[in-house]
């Protein structure tokens, strides 16, 4: 398809000159787009990199683009599954119980409501203008959450991938089909100072890793155990934790095998409150950390994400 990472700084009107290219790692495809801007300019091979993602997933559906998956492929691994059956057979593999899931899901959307509510989203927000009904309407916020959720309310949602007598995941605890874009300012230090830019945080290292391509959805686990491990770190050397609610047992699963607290993961509210714009997500998390670990005033960030086909994606970052 197009390459809208040059087509959009065109349109933008930066100039000629500014090159872009369109990565696919998937579901962290906005993520890998930072780790790769930070690999290059650590390696000398660019000063400034503007390193995010973008998904329009009402005009652009999932699977939309005619790219498909060969029969070959299913006869290799016979046993692939969806990514919501992933993410229930990792429920049962766990004994999560659909109420601890709810539990979950209704948190991130009371951690969204009061984040919303204190201004903690106004610096990274971005107001966009757009025509509806043929009047200029301003989308100042996101229009997903739903900060008044509640488990009760969860629980008469009926499962959106098995029957009601074994189905754990629904559209309240898994997260939302939306529109996004993020995108982040990664620069060298000499360039940073250049220009005036007062830099927030300093990535630190990213890790990449596989896994078992039939729950698919555990990558975050070996992502960040691996990530701490190669910098001699601890999950309690980091003071944030933003895990890609890309499914409540995704979330539940890390916690139980990292042993993060909740209370430093997601602090601000998750995918499942905000939505999941795939390619984009991922830079949006990078891009909470450095304003939590200023409120908090912490040292260290971390950002995970799952990945469909089995992977997972792993940020450091530290606050400066």
């Amino acid at each position: 398809g197009l390459n809208i990472a040059r087509l959009a700084p065109m349109v933008a009107g930066w100039g000629d000159g500014v090159p872009g290219v369109q990565l696919n790692r998937m579901c962290g495809s906005g993520q890998q787009a930072v780790n790769f801007a930070a690999g290059q300019i650590a390696a000398g091979y660019h000063d400034v990199v503007i390193a995010g993602g973008i998904e329009h997933m009402t005009r652009v559906p999932m699977g939309s683009d005619g790219q498909s998956v060969t029969d070959t492929y299913f006869e290799q691994f016979d046993e692939l599954t969806t990514q919501g059956e992933g993410a229930e057979r990792i429920a049962e593999e766990y004994g999560f119980s659909r109420e601890y899931l709810d539990e979950l899901a209704a948190e991130s959307q009371s951690r969204w409501g009061e984040a919303a509510a204190a201004g903690k989203y106004d610096d990274q927000v971005a107001p966009v203008e757009t025509e509806l009904d043929g009047e200029s309407v301003t989308v100042e916020e996101d229009e997903h959450p739903r900060p008044g959720t509640t488990v009760e309310k969860l629980s008469g949602l009926p499962p959106s991938f098995r029957g009601p007598e074994n189905g754990f995941h629904h559209a309240g605890n898994s997260s939302g089909i939306v529109d996004g874009a993020g995108g982040l300012l990664v620069a060298s230090e000499a360039a940073a100072a250049e220009h005036g830019w007062e830099p927030m945080a300093r990535v630190v290292d990213t890790h990449v890793v596989g896994v078992d391509p039939v729950t698919m959805l555990k990558g975050p686990i070996p992502a960040t155990e691996e990530i701490l491990e190669g910098n001699d770190l601890t999950v309690d050397d980091i003071d944030r934790f933003e895990v890609n609610e890309a499914f409540a047992s995704v979330v539940a699963a890390w916690l139980e095998e990292t042993g993060a607290d909740w209370a430093d993961t997601n602090v601000w509210g998750g995918a499942i409150a905000h939505g999941h714009p795939l390619g984009a997500t991922g830079s949006a998390l990078v891009g909470k950390l450095p304003y939590q670990l200023e409120e908090c005033d912490g040292r260290y960030g971390l950002s995970a994400m799952c990945i469909g086909f089995g992977q997972g994606v792993a940020t450091i970052i530290e606050r400066v």
